[in-house]
């Protein structure tokens, strides 16, 4: 039997793995269907667009939770779960009929957040959006969009911090914004949310210092020394029953993934059931590769931000097959128009 941290990180891969290969199966049908959210998919100011997008919502989001509208953030992600996943559904079924599915996911989340529904909600939401923004956003765009996005990811983290506070508003409203890992067959999220005054220890690993949504910091040994705040010692994962990680992690990689299936001129590769080439392969390599990192520092106890690492390998792992496909590097970034 493998330890539980490793069965832990397995979880971890199959969600991704379930978000880039669902998007990848969503994308000629998004296509066909006309869901292409912009006139032109291969300007770059659709990414700054975007960007700006976030960070009003992370604006809006802090607001919120700074004056106590956190029911109103709940009931909004839950919305937008619902909406995504109808996407997701008129995919395989007509239209009305997805409304049916789509609905029971929204319904699912309002009236039993468990930890295995906010995770299905999730890889529906995750894999709905990485399509939808693969087939909105060229190959520039969409290499922009994940470097500008890892960039900001390390800000937040490392200098502002502000998603910190992000990331401690919405643990306790149980929405698909973040994935559960549980690490033990026993957990319940809804036991730890209702019994937390009666087995506050165990609330307070899963809760406090441990909480893990890939966007969590350790401060430096030297920072009460140095004048910074002064943070616990992380627990070990031993101890945990769960740890979460971002669904932001999940779609932002899995964006380039889907856009260098629909733009790379690179030959497809038959796969049953996804439109797939060596570029949008190996973005999905180099993704997990990261993760792989990003985990192995979570089992540590060492909580670091998630895009850069994930980012940057689904950017490496792009480029490296695009080049071993023969596309020219100017055409693959998206450059080839502008020289």
């Amino acid at each position: 039997m493998f330890p539980r941290e490793y069965r832990g990180v397995a979880f971890v891969v199959g969600l991704f793995l379930a978000v880039q290969l669902g998007a990848l199966a969503l994308v000629p049908e998004f296509a066909e269907s006309g869901y292409q959210a912009v006139e032109n998919p291969d300007d770059p100011t659709n990414s700054v667009v975007y960007v700006l997008a976030i960070l009003v919502m992370t604006t809006l989001m802090l607001a919120a939770f700074k004056y106590n509208f956190d029911g109103a953030i709940r009931l909004l992600i839950v919305g937008v779960s619902a909406w995504l996943s109808w996407y997701v559904f008129s995919a395989l079924v007509s239209p009305l009929a997805a409304a049916v599915p789509a609905a029971a996911v929204g319904v699912g989340l309002l009236v039993h957040p468990e930890w295995y529904v906010i995770d299905t909600a999730g890889v529906l939401m995750g894999a709905g959006a990485a399509g939808l923004f693969g087939i909105s956003f060229g190959l520039l765009p969409a290499l922009i969009l994940l470097a500008v996005l890892a960039v900001y990811d390390a800000v937040s983290v490392y200098g502002t911090e502000h998603m910190l506070s992000l990331a401690e508003g919405v643990m306790d409203l149980n929405i698909p914004v973040v994935l559960v890992i549980p690490l033990s067959l026993s957990f319940s999220l809804l036991d730890d949310d209702g019994e937390g005054e009666s087995d506050g220890d165990e609330t307070e690993e899963i809760r406090g210092d441990d909480v893990e949504e890939s966007e969590r910091v350790e401060e430096s040994e030297g920072a009460e020394e140095s004048g910074g705040p002064e943070v616990s010692d992380p627990t070990p994962i031993e101890e945990r029953d769960a740890f979460f990680i971002g669904l932001g992690d999940a779609v932002i990689p899995a964006v380039l993934v889907a856009s260098a299936a629909t733009f790379s001129p690179a030959a497809g590769i038959a796969v049953p059931l996804i439109g797939i080439n060596l570029p949008a392969l190996l973005a999905m390599v180099g993704s997990l590769a990261g993760l792989l990192v990003l985990m192995s520092w979570v089992i540590k106890g060492r909580p670091h931000a998630g895009l850069p690492l994930l980012n940057g390998g689904a950017i490496g792992g792009y480029l490296i097959g695009s080049v071993v496909a023969g596309v020219p590097l100017a055409e693959a970034m998206g450059l080839a128009a502008f020289l």
